[in-house]
């Protein structure tokens, strides 16, 4: 198990900068570097550890394996108005799911609305954050991805990995900041796994099932060959879920599903977005209005015992993200460990710098 000494806190704007120093060193734009970065830190401070910045040695290996390519933009292959279909070209989700967001609310603040399609991108990781910037310009956003990764989840009733954890989002522009709904479709993220085995800890039951089929609280499983599998979350519901998110986000966007393959990309991600005007509909007032009386209602409900609060979608991420500002960013000492000997071998000591970011936090760290 991990103790409070195996926790290292690092400031935010610092992890950033380290980390944007290791993408140019890897071979990437100083914009592009810190486009990665800062998707990555921003992650980690909105409490999603596991699709932040512990993902820059993979990221920094996929690049050199072309897996991830750098200086790519998203391309418009299929253009039909209000439906727009763009490529990615393996390069960073950060940079073209960023440049696929900005066409689709060009394209919704021209017609009301647009249906955008994003295939190959590497890896758009946190997907609140593309219905964040629609929400930032006024768009409420709905979105379907799926994971070309090898299979992690079981089909429900089965009893292997067949299906990845294929996010859904939903965005509505609200004030002071919008609500999003962001999740896998699986119990809980790959990442969230590996989070929990580099802290030493075991998951909660009903998430995972052992190479064969059995029941465990092991991380290890997802890791090991051959490997487990998560479950989908709500059962036969999430499934469904992801089966949609499959071929909407898949096959729609002008990706590929999973499916039977020897070489799957591991990071490869597809996108199919519904952006529009809300004010197309109900005036923006209506609708603030009408958020607050739901938010009003829901919070009259008396609390659960050990519950503190009740929270509307996005929400908790804005908790974390105060705390993690004042205290740092925590990470497992092993994990920072690997950011700093990632660094280290393309010849930057920018981690190693980082480390006193703030007081008491990661001096000391390897």
């Amino acid at each position: 198990m991990t103790g409070p000494t195996d926790i290292v806190h690092i400031d935010a704007v610092a992890l950033t900068e380290a980390a944007a120093a290791t993408f140019a060193a890897a071979g990437c734009a100083p914009e592009e570097a810190w486009t990665v970065a800062d998707g990555l830190v921003e992650a980690n401070l909105f409490g999603h550890d596991s699709h932040g910045i512990g993902l820059l040695p993979r990221y920094v290996d996929n690049l050199r394996q072309g897996i991830a390519r750098a200086g790519q933009s998203a391309r418009i292959v299929a253009d039909h108005g209000a439906l727009v279909g763009m490529d990615g070209g393996r390069g960073f989700g950060q940079v073209v799911g960023e440049q696929a967001m900005a066409v689709a609310i060009e394209r919704a603040r021209a017609t009301g609305v647009c249906v955008a399609g994003l295939a190959n991108a590497h890896h758009l990781a946190r997907i609140g954050r593309w219905a964040e910037q629609c929400a930032g310009e006024g768009f409420v956003s709905v979105h379907f991805v799926n994971v070309l990764s090898r299979p992690l989840v079981a089909p429900w009733g089965g009893t292997d990995a067949r299906l990845a954890t294929d996010p859904f989002c939903v965005g509505v522009p609200h004030a002071p900041h919008p609500l999003v709904l962001d999740y896998a479709t699986s119990m809980v993220a790959l990442g969230k796994v590996d989070v929990a085995l580099a802290a030493g800890k075991r998951m909660a039951e009903g998430l995972l099932l052992d190479a064969a089929g059995r029941p465990t609280t092991d991380p290890a499983v997802m890791f090991a060959e051959p490997a487990g599998a998560l479950l989908p979350f709500g059962q036969h519901k999430g499934f469904a879920l992801s089966v949609m998110c499959e071929i909407l986000g898949g096959a729609l966007s002008g990706g590929h599903v999973q499916h039977e393959h020897p070489h799957p990309n591991p990071m490869l991600n597809n996108m199919l977005s519904i952006v529009f005007a809300p004010d197309r509909l109900v005036t923006r007032d209506a609708l603030a209005r009408q958020v607050g009386e739901l938010a009003a209602w829901l919070r009259g409900s008396p609390l659960a015992p050990g519950a503190t609060a009740i929270h509307l979608p996005g929400e908790p991420e804005r908790i974390a993200a105060r705390e993690r500002t004042r205290d740092g960013i925590p990470l497992p000492r092993r994990t920072f460990a690997a950011l700093a000997g990632c660094a280290r071998a393309l010849g930057v000591a920018a981690f190693d710098e980082a480390g006193g970011g703030v007081p008491g936090g990661a001096r000391g760290a390897p």
